[in-house]
């Protein structure tokens, strides 16, 4: 898919506006007259100072507009599908300080909209829905409302509810212009992730990796990160989320890097694993063989209409074969130690999440109350739709803190304690990719270079 074509036009607002009202009326009694109203993300001030707050937009709001302006609103009339966008007036106080804002037409030029308006049309633009011979009924998300309906100064019909698990479920499956910008996003992540490891041979600590990765993706045009990127090296990357970022690299193995850009509130998602001299040392690259066959084998069985935890519990399996076949695991056979699930000491994340707007994207309906630990913590239950994106990123890690306790269980008797005591430093290793789910496989959507300096 070229992408540049696609996003030199317009984010599909009114596309997106119209999938929520069919899906909000084909689940739900619709009322005569249907109107969707959100509220964008209002500006914050740090606290004790004058200064802003970073600015994220609501996703949701994104998702109906794209637009990433503050102090914004939005209403869709469902009946003659009108997009209206509120933007903030021009403040001449504040033009000395920040420019010129984007003017309404400005913003009828860049955004999928039908009308622009100051956001001080606002109300009397909901009065006069409201005089409406046929009254309206609006759709909105109560803890993102001012107006509740414990004082709804209009007195409209709402519903405070159903909207935002509405556009929850609709997010799951992307549009073209929607995969464009994951794939825009992927590439930016994967140019940084390559100039990490260029820096690898020279730098001294996890932040100078870090430094390297934001510099690339600000240059080349972004200045958001999908997240707090995860620069582990040694037994840090045994930390799932490891975030301080800042120990010295000499004296050890690996490094796991988790990090990726966001493009135009699109998020990347990727994980890298490289060695720290150059070459892996056989213990690493057992591991790192052993993950990167659970990636290719969970994708290799991935398609549209696959259940999800089916994938997982194949990550699983390969994980508890390579285990024993390193000496790791002992004491019985791999059925008797996939029922005893063994690999989750070793293993114990969920096998991907959803992906868009947000990291772990919408929709996924995870059951975190499970009580089977092999479960629980997967993020997305159920079936994969055509067009959804998600990650792979299986791994395998050597984290004191979990598999300390189940070495003194009954359990431990499938650990080879002197075996084990071998793995110790290399902390972890995970590979993470995201795809799109089509009707016949998955899309690879990134382009980060897999192995390390030497292999």
């Amino acid at each position: 898919m070229e992408v540049e074509p696609i996003l030199t036009g317009k984010y599909p607002a009114k596309a997106h506006c119209a999938k929520v009202a069919s899906y909000l009326q084909s689940r739900h009694s619709a009322p005569a007259n249907p109107v969707l109203y959100l509220e964008g993300q209002k500006t914050h001030f740090k606290e004790d100072n004058d200064e802003p707050q970073t600015f994220r937009q609501r996703r949701h709001f994104f998702y109906l507009t794209g637009c990433a302006l503050p102090d914004c609103y939005l209403t869709y009339h469902i009946p003659t599908q009108t997009l209206t966008l509120f933007i903030p007036p021009l403040d001449p106080a504040s033009v000395i300080w920040s420019g010129l804002p984007l003017s309404s037409e400005e913003a009828l030029s860049k955004y999928d909209i039908d009308l622009c308006l100051p956001s001080t049309d606002l109300p009397p633009q909901l009065a006069q829905l409201a005089l409406q011979s046929q009254q309206p009924h609006l759709y909105a998300t109560g803890t993102q409302t001012r107006y509740t309906e414990a004082g709804n100064p209009l007195l409209l019909p709402s519903d405070f509810e159903k909207l935002k698990d509405v556009i929850d479920e609709c997010r799951v499956v992307k549009d073209d212009y929607e995969i464009a910008l994951l794939r825009h996003a992927n590439k930016i992540t994967a140019e940084a992730h390559a100039a990490v490891l260029k820096s690898i041979g020279s730098a001294k600590n996890e932040r100078e990796l870090e430094a390297v990765f934001i510099e690339r993706c600000i240059a080349l045009g972004t200045t958001e990160q999908a997240y707090h990127g995860i620069f582990g090296s040694g037994e840090n990357a045994a930390t799932l989320h490891y975030v301080h970022n800042n120990q010295p690299l000499a004296g050890r193995k690996n490094v796991l890097v988790d990090a990726a850009a966001e493009w135009e509130c699109y998020c990347a998602d990727v994980t890298r694993t490289y060695p720290l001299n150059g070459k892996f040392d056989d213990k690493s690259l057992a591991i790192y063989k052993l993950v990167e066959k659970m990636q290719n084998e969970c994708m290799g069985m991935m398609k549209a209409g696959v259940k999800w935890e089916d994938v997982h519990a194949l990550a699983h399996r390969v994980a508890v074969s390579g285990l024993l076949s390193l000496g790791i695991l002992k004491g019985a056979g791999e059925e008797e130690l996939v029922e005893k699930e063994m690999s989750t000491p070793f293993f114990p994340h969920g096998l991907g999440h959803y992906l868009g707007m947000d990291t772990h994207d919408t929709g996924g309906h995870p059951d975190y109350d499970d009580e089977d630990d092999m479960f629980k913590y997967l993020r997305v239950r159920g079936v994969l739709p055509e067009g959804c994106v998600i990650t792979v990123e299986p791994g395998i890690y050597f984290c004191r803190f979990i598999i300390e306790p189940i070495l003194k269980e009954e359990r431990g008797k499938y650990v080879d304690k002197e075996v084990l005591d071998q793995y110790w430093e290399i902390g972890g290793v995970r590979i993470e990719d995201d795809v799109v789910v089509t009707k016949e496989g998955v899309e690879n959507l990134t382009g980060a270079r897999k192995q390390g300096i030497g292999g």
